[in-house]
C-alpha cells in the first residue's frame, strides 16, 4: 500500500513538473496537494512538560523522497488539535516548536499538543503532505515504562545503546543520565559502561536485560529543557548454531492413543530458534493437505500458541482436534510441518487404538454396590429380627403340615403367684390370642386323675417346643417344674425337640438341671414393662424359637377354653390306647424306628443294652391289688406308697390310678431287663 502511495507520489510530482497547468489550484498556492493522510499504525507519545522530536512521516520512504534530495522544495507543518476543526499552520521560531532540518521539536508539551501533525513538501508545481498522530500523556514517576521500543541483543555479543532524538538535538548544552531498571549504577559489570553519552556492552549477559532509561536535559533559547527514553533491552540466543526447526512431537517412538467414537486430540509440539524479524509457521496436514485445504468439518486446528519462550527459542504447541474419530482415520497421514527462513522439518503422527474401558462407570457402579452394602449392612444390624421374621413368614415351613402334634408349644413355670400370673395373663393371651399359637399349659389343659409323669411327657410330646419360664423357685425340690425341666432335657436328647427358656430373673440353685436346660436351650431374656409391648425384642426373639406363622394371623377362631376339653379327648384316647395294649405285644415300628429303638413319640426304648435316658428315678413293681396290676412311677417330686389302690403324693395331690380288671398286661415306658423286682435308676442331668 505504501508502495503504491510512493509511486503515486512520483507520478504527481513528475506530473506536477512536466505539466504544471493541468495541477488543479488550491486557495493557498494555487496547484492541488496529494494528501497520503495519517502513518498507519504510529502515534508519538510524549511525557506532558518534557520536548520531543516529531519526524516528518514523508521521510519514511527513504528510497521515494529524502531530505537532502528536496533542494528547491519547502517543508511546512501543520497540526490540527482537537480545539479547532482545521488544518493550522505551525508557527515556527518561537521556543515552543523549533524546526530542525526534516523534524519539528515541541519543547515543552502541553495537553493541547495532541493531535493531528501535517508535513507538507511543495514547490511552485507540486504538493504533497502527510500526517501523524502525537499524544500528550502523564509521566508516571522517574521509572515509567509507557513511552519505550525494544531491543534485542545475542548472548555474549557487543552492542552500544543510544538515547533516542540525541543526535537530533540542535544544542550540544547537554546531561545524559543513564538507569537501568531504576538503577542509576550501570557500572557494576566490567563487561559493561558508560561511555560519553551511551552505554557500551561488550558481552552481552543476561543480567544486562531489562530496562535503560535516558534522561536527557539541555537549554534552548534560554530555557532549561528535558526528555527521557526508555529502552527495553532483552538477552536472546546466540546467532551461532543451527537455527532450522526441529519438531519434538510427535516422533517416530511417539505413540497417539484414540478411541474410536470418541473425540481426538493430536499435539504437534515445534522448536523454533531465534531468528531477528522472523516468520515462522506450524501447522498439520491430512493426506498431504491443510486443515483448512481439506475443509472437513470434523477436522480443526486453532492457531499455534507459544509454550516456552527461552530467551527467543520459542516451542510453539499446534492442536489437531478430530471430532468423533472413525476406524477409517487410522489409515490416514497426519503430518506435523514447521518452516522459518532457514529451513523446515515434519514428522508423522503414530495412531492406536485403544480399548475402551468403562472406568467411570465401574467406578460410580462400584461405589454405589459398596454403598448399598453398607446400607443394607446397617438395615439388616438395625432391623435383623424383623428381617428374620419376614423371611421365615414367607419362606417358612408350616409345622402343622408336617407332623400330627396337638400342640405349638409346652409352657413349663413355677406355680406361684408371680410367675403364674405372667403366663397366664401375659404370656398365654399373646401367643395365643394376638399372635395365633396353640399352647399347652399343664394345670390348665390336663385331665385329672392318671399318672403325673404320664400325662406330663405325654402334653410334652404333643407339642412342637417347650418353653421353661426359669425362676429361682422353678427347681425347687418335688415340685412340677423340676420334673417338667427333667423332661424337656430329655425330650430335647431324644427327640431333638426345640427348647425354649424364658428368664425372668436369677436362678438360686445352679443345680445340674438347670445348667444342662441352659446349654440345651434358646434363651429369651423379660425385661419387665420393657418388654410389655408386642413388637418389643422379646416378642420378636420369642417368635424366631417358636413355629412358623404366617404374616397376619388374626386371633384363633377357637377361644382358648375350648383347649381343655380338646386335650381332654385326646389324652382319654391315648390313655386307653396305652392301658388296652395286651402284656408283650408292641406297636409297630419302621425300620429306622427300630435303629433308633423307640416309636416315633418315642416312647419305648428297645435297643439292646441301653435304658431310657428320662430325667427321673422309677421303679416298676407288680402289685397284685383287686386282679389289677398297677405301674407306679416314683420321682424326685415325690414320694408315693400305695395304700388300698390309692396313690399318694407328697405334693398333697392325691390322684386315684385304677387299671381296668378285665387288663391283665402292663403297659410299660421302657422295656427293660425281664426281671420283674428289678430297679432301673436312669439319670440324664
Amino acid at each position: 500500500m505504501m508502495l503504491m502511495s510512493a509511486v503515486l507520489f512520483t507520478a504527481v510530482v513528475t506530473a506536477g513538473s512536466s505539466t504544471p497547468a493541468e495541477a488543479l489550484p488550491t486557495l493557498e498556492s494555487g496547484v492541488q496537494c496529494v494528501d497520503w493522510g495519517i502513518l498507519a499504525g504510529v502515534v508519538v507519545g510524549v511525557y506532558e512538560g518534557e520536548s520531543r522530536r516529531i519526524a516528518c512521516p514523508l521521510f519514511s520512504f527513504p528510497l521515494l523522497y529524502n531530505y537532502t534530495s528536496s533542494s528547491g522544495h519547502t517543508l511546512l507543518w501543520y497540526r490540527h488539535t482537537h480545539t479547532h476543526e482545521l488544518e493550522q499552520p505551525i508557527v515556527l521560531g518561537t521556543h515552543t516548536f523549533l524546526k530542525n532540518r526534516d523534524s519539528l521539536w515541541i519543547q515543552p508539551a502541553t495537553r493541547q499538543d495532541s493531535g493531528t501533525y501535517i508535513c507538507m513538501i511543495r514547490n511552485s508545481s507540486s504538493c504533497v503532505k502527510m500526517g501523524v498522530e502525537v499524544a500528550v500523556i502523564d509521566r508516571d514517576g522517574v521509572c515509567d515504562r509507557t513511552l519505550h521500543h525494544n531491543v534485542s541483543i545475542p548472548i555474549q555479543s557487543s552492542y552500544t545503546l543510544r538515547c533516542p532524538d540525541l543526535q537530533q538535538l540542535h544544542t550540544h548544552t547537554r546531561t545524559v543520565t543513564w538507569l537501568h531498571n531504576c538503577d542509576g549504577d550501570v557500572l557494576v559489570f566490567p563487561d559493561r559502561e558508560v561511555k560519553g553519552d551511551e552505554v557500551v556492552i561488550y558481552k552481552m549477559l543476561t543480567s544486562f536485560a531489562g530496562s535503560y532509561t535516558c534522561n536527557v536535559s539541555y537549554e534552548s533559547n534560554g530555557h532549561k529543557l528535558h526528555f527521557t527514553h526508555t529502552i527495553n533491552v532483552r538477552a536472546v540466543s546466540p546467532s551461532s548454531g543451527s537455527k532450522e526447526p526441529r519438531i519434538h512431537n510427535p516422533t517416530s517412538g511417539h505413540v497417539y492413543t484414540v478411541t474410536v467414537g470418541e473425540d481426538a486430540k493430536l499435539t504437534c509440539r515445534a522448536f523454533l530458534p531465534y531468528l531477528p524479524d522472523e516468520d515462522w509457521m506450524v501447522w498439520w496436514s491430512i493426506d498431504n493437505k491443510t486443515v483448512e485445504e481439506l475443509a472437513e468439518p470434523r477436522c480443526s486446528s486453532p492457531a499455534a500458541s507459544v509454550e516456552l519462550d527461552d530467551y527467543g527459542d520459542l516451542t510453539v504447541l499446534r492442536v489437531l482436534h478430530i471430532a468423533e474419530f472413525s476406524t477409517s482415520d487410522l489409515q490416514r497421514e497426519f503430518r506435523c510441518s514447521a518452516k522459518n527462513s532457514r529451513g523446515n522439518s515434519s514428522s508423522i503422527a503414530t495412531l492406536k487404538e485403544e480399548v475402551y474401558i468403562p472406568s467411570v462407570e465401574l467406578g460410580c457402579g462400584l461405589g454405589a454396590t459398596l454403598a448399598l452394602a453398607i446400607l443394607l449392612f446397617v438395615l439388616y444390624r438395625v432391623y435383623k429380627l424383623e428381617l428374620h421374621l419376614i423371611y421365615r413368614s414367607w419362606f417358612g415351613t408350616d409345622e402343622r403340615s408336617t407332623d400330627d402334634k396337638e400342640f405349638d408349644v409346652y409352657i413349663s413355670y413355677a406355680r406361684n403367684g408371680e410367675e403364674e400370673q405372667f403366663v397366664m395373663t401375659t404370656l398365654r393371651r399373646v401367643l395365643e390370642v394376638e399372635l395365633g399359637y396353640s399352647v399347652c399349659i399343664f394345670d390348665r389343659d390336663s385331665l385329672p386323675g392318671g399318672n403325673l409323669l404320664e400325662c406330663v411327657l405325654r402334653c410334652m410330646q404333643a407339642s412342637r417346643r417347650l418353653l421353661v419360664v426359669l425362676s429361682g423357685e422353678c427347681v425347687c425340690e418335688k415340685s412340677v417344674s423340676l420334673l417338667e425341666c427333667r423332661l424337656c432335657v430329655y425330650l430335647h436328647h431324644t427327640l431333638r425337640t426345640p427348647v425354649i427358656t424364658v428368664r425372668m430373673k436369677g436362678s438360686g440353685a445352679p443345680c445340674s438341671e438347670l445348667l444342662e436346660l441352659r446349654r440345651s436351650s434358646t434363651c429369651v431374656h423379660w425385661h419387665g414393662e420393657r418388654s410389655e409391648k408386642t413388637d418389643s425384642r422379646f416378642w420378636k426373639l420369642l417368635r424366631l424359637a417358636l413355629p412358623v406363622r404366617p404374616l397376619a394371623l388374626g386371633p384363633r377362631l377357637i377361644d382358648s377354653t375350648s383347649s381343655h376339653s380338646d386335650l381332654a379327648s385326646v389324652a382319654l384316647r391315648q390313655t386307653h390306647t396305652l392301658t388296652h395294649t395286651p402284656h408283650g405285644l408292641k406297636r409297630p415300628c419302621n425300620q429306622s424306628q427300630k435303629e433308633r429303638g423307640c416309636d416315633r413319640r418315642g416312647r419305648g426304648c428297645e435297643k439292646s443294652g441301653r435304658v431310657c435316658a428320662v430325667c427321673v428315678n422309677f421303679q416298676e413293681s407288680r402289685r397284685i391289688w383287686g386282679g389289677a396290676t398297677v405301674p407306679q412311677w416314683n420321682t424326685h417330686l415325690q414320694q408315693s406308697t400305695v395304700a388300698n389302690g390309692t396313690l399318694t403324693h407328697a405334693t398333697n395331690t392325691t390322684q386315684s390310678v385304677t387299671s381296668d380288671p378285665g387288663d391283665n398286661d402292663d403297659t410299660k415306658p421302657c422295656d427293660h431287663d425281664k426281671n420283674d423286682n428289678s430297679e432301673i435308676q436312669t439319670t440324664h442331668c
